[in-house]
């Protein structure tokens, strides 16, 4: 682990042939030859006193062995700051041993984190010496070593990694923080590009790592040393202005504090209260979200009220007190005693108003409440025979995880590591159903997040959701305390958008698999499709042809070409003759007779003149044969152009169409200019897309609202509901885009309408 990220010199960087001693006697060796002599001894008693003080129980024998063990693994080797490498174990144990205060084989495995790779010794030594439990966990350090030296692929895979460790015992990720912990702290003695790529790390996984753990103060100074290694200026700049008002904000906290405590001490409450600022990391934050000077940051302080009881009403009276004291903001309350986090932290969070008007948040919770905000898991975690008992709350965590690979296969390296980091970070809200059962999701969740945290049917199927009661429109970011109902109906799928409104893992994955699969259908329906128009047309094409043609009218590829064909995108007629024309063109010029795309328009002015009137050829007025594409309904007052065909006249395109753009660019002689006239007096087809809440008679109302408009004649309805939601499509005649534009304000007054727009393709 940190041999890798300290960079460490054996030998000033000659290689040495290592040869393995027989175990025996060997630790017991190097105590007394390493320890003995008085070298490190006060280094080990200092470690011994910090477990004693910190750990329920203390093996102070297995300590001294596993000292000793890796003081003579690591006697030759040098960090980059010429220290001996030695001392950054020893400080990853203590920091084991005092910060995260776990038990006395995490402080031995923490000692011995390094060993198996690349020393003298070997995981079988260390499993003979020591017994199962310590080796397993260094074994599980040595996997997820190099977690982040690898590319995207093997990313991804050492990620996995990482969770098995996790799942087997939870010290291997514990002891990884406090390794980081300590890498970071000296991160100063590596090259500058070391040092922004371990900071970059940090911040991006193992910060939120730590706040997952529930590991509070380490996560912070993760956050800060990161911060001061990826933004030096502005931390530098921070770090003086703190400075220069700390006795500024010490007289204000203790203003702050005084009336509280005499309220306190006079209710006769066991408390222990601080003050502390907030820490740099969140500052910036502040500085950048806001938009203002460190001066015009007002919420900068933090108070801390501890209770040394098991009382949780405590904290509620704590409260009371708080609120009658000061003016507290009702929007920042949040009572996480009643609902913990998923990490398992507790405490009531309240925001104030201070003396000089100056925004103070307070922290109210019990010891044993302190104690897991503090330590996070390691705080309620118990050891039995070497074994992990997962509590409720962090299995659930856990299997979330666990629930990230499984879906492995559903999207790529990159996707699946940027969706892990994401909601690493992310807060949680707490939602309810209808019956009362509670959904933790991340902060911005939509109800169709919540769809799919119920279950992946339901969140294909969702058309509609009711929050407290209203129905919504399916990206209204949630808040906590908000009950959710989800309309769901079995015609429903669900929309690429989508993908874009959701936030967790398990609603992005699902509709990708989704999206992916339906590409799959329509392309397999397009390949048909198109496969039959060339048979008719008598076409033989291969596909290093049909390749070719498809990138000439700017597909990416024959699977984006097929997966238009079967959404109705392309005009098929279009490309059939496209690709006729292609074959002729080499014939024609063998026999020195090209024929020019303005003679076959020539042929087709003498020939076609005759059927439809009512569209005008570069100014004419005359009678051509002609037809609207299917793919883009074009009515008057669209900007419209033409195609010229062999077979079938023109077809008049819109200008904005995907087949005429791509048309456009392959056969551009064929492109003609056209318009509408100024008066047709014929009708054209358009179509209107309606959602809204369902109601009886609602339509009736839309029915009504469309023909009482200069009579429009409407073709066909087809409307779908499923409880309080419609949803659903109305083919009429319109005379022009103004005319359609009137019936679809007439529609939008309707009572119950949420969304009416014109419907192409």
């Amino acid at each position: 682990m940190g041999r890798v990220e300290e960079e460490s010199f054996r030998n000033g960087g000659l290689g040495r042939k290592v040869v393995r001693p027989a175990l025996g006697g060997v630790v017991r060796v190097c105590e007394r030859s390493m320890i003995a002599n008085g070298q490190y001894q006060k280094k080990l008693e200092d470690l011994l006193i910090v477990c004693r003080k910190n750990l329920r129980s203390v093996n102070e024998d297995l300590i001294r062995r596993a000292f000793a063990m890796s003081l003579d693994a690591h006697k030759h080797d040098l960090r980059a700051s010429g220290e001996p490498y030695f001392l950054h174990p020893y400080e990853v144990a203590l920091v084991v041993a005092k910060e995260i205060a776990l038990d006395d084989v995490s402080v031995a495995a923490a000692l011995l984190h390094d060993v198996v790779e690349d020393t003298k010794f070997e995981l079988k030594d260390i499993r003979a010496e020591f017994g199962d439990s310590v080796a397993d966990i260094v074994d599980g350090a040595t996997k997820i070593t190099d977690i982040f030296e690898s590319h995207e692929v093997r990313q991804a895979e050492s990620y996995r990694k990482l969770l098995l460790s996790m799942v087997n015992d939870i010290r291997v990720m514990l002891i990884k923080f406090a390794d980081r912990l300590h890498n970071m702290r000296t991160l100063e003695y590596l090259p500058p590009d070391k040092q922004e790529r371990l900071a970059r790390e940090t911040i991006e996984i193992y910060a939120p790592f730590a706040h997952r753990f529930g590991l509070a103060k380490i996560k912070w100074e993760l956050e800060d040393l990161s911060f001061k290694h990826l933004h030096r200026t502005e931390y530098e700049l921070i770090v003086r202005q703190l400075k220069a008002t700390r006795k500024q904000r010490e007289h204000y906290i203790t203003q702050f504090v005084q009336p509280i405590r005499k309220r306190l001490e006079a209710e006769n409450l066991p408390f222990e209260i601080e003050g502390r600022p907030k820490h740099l990391m969140s500052i910036h934050s502040k500085m950048l979200k806001r938009a203002k000077p460190l001066e015009e940051i007002y919420d900068l302080f933090a108070v801390r009220i501890v209770l040394d009881t098991n009382d949780n009403n405590g904290c509620f009276l704590v409260y009371g007190v708080v609120s009658e004291i000061y003016k507290p903001i009702a929007e920042r309350f949040k009572d996480y005693i009643s609902v913990p986090k998923k990490n398992g932290y507790q405490s009531i969070h309240t925001t104030v108003v201070g003396p000089d008007g100056r925004l103070v948040e307070v922290q109210i919770r019990t010891r044993a409440m302190h104690e897991v905000a503090e330590r996070g898991v390691a705080a309620h975690w118990t050891y039995k025979d070497g074994k992990t008992p997962l509590d409720k709350e962090l299995e659930s965590w856990v299997n979330w995880v666990r629930e990230i690979f499984d879906q492995r296969d559903d999207q790529a390296p990159r996707e699946l590591i940027e969706s892990f980091r994401l909601n690493l970070y992310q807060d949680e809200i707490y939602l309810f159903t209808p019956k009362g059962d509670l959904k933790i999701l991340p902060r911005n969740a939509t109800p169709i997040d919540f769809a799919f945290e119920i279950h992946s049917n339901v969140g294909f199927h969702c058309i509609g959701a009711k929050v407290n009661g209203r129905i919504v429109p399916l990206n209204t970011q949630l808040r906590s305390g908000d009950q959710v109902e989800i309309i769901a109906s079995k015609n429903q799928k669900p929309n690429a958008d989508w993908e874009q409104v959701v936030v967790t893992h398990k609603a992005k994955s699902s509709i990708r698999r989704w999206i992916r699969e339906e590409s799959r259908k329509l392309s397999d329906a397009g390949r048909e499709l198109f496969e039959k128009k060339l048979k008719r047309a008598k076409l033989h094409v291969n596909e290093d042809e049909l390749t070719k043609f498809v990138h000439s009218m700017r597909y990416e590829n024959l699977g984006h070409f097929y997966r238009e064909v079967g959404a109705g995108s392309v005009d098929v007629d279009a490309m059939a003759e496209q690709l006729e024309l292609r074959q002729r063109r080499p014939a024609a010029e063998q026999k020195g007779s090209p024929e020019e795309p303005e003679t076959l328009f020539n042929k087709f002015l003498t020939s076609a003149r005759e059927i439809v009137s009512g569209i005008s050829l570069f100014g004419s007025t005359d009678n051509f044969l002609h037809q609207y594409a299917k793919c883009c309904s074009p009515i008057p007052g669209d900007e419209i152009v033409g195609f010229v065909t062999t077979g079938e006249g023109i077809k008049i395109h819109r200008k904005d169409c995907r087949n005429i753009v791509s048309l456009r660019l392959a056969e551009s002689a064929r492109i003609v200019e056209v318009g509408w006239p100024t008066s047709t007096g014929a009708d054209f087809i358009a179509a209107v897309h309606i959602s809204g809440k369902d109601r009886p008679g609602l339509l009736s109302d839309v029915t009504h609202a469309i023909s009482s408009y200069q009579n429009t004649n409407i073709r066909s309805v087809n409307m779908d509901s499923k409880g309080p939601i419609f949803d659903g499509q109305v083919i009429l005649h319109v005379k022009d885009t103004e005319h359609l534009a009137r019936i679809l304000e007439k529609i939008k007054r309707v009572s119950g309408i949420m969304d009416v727009e014109r419907f192409v393709g």
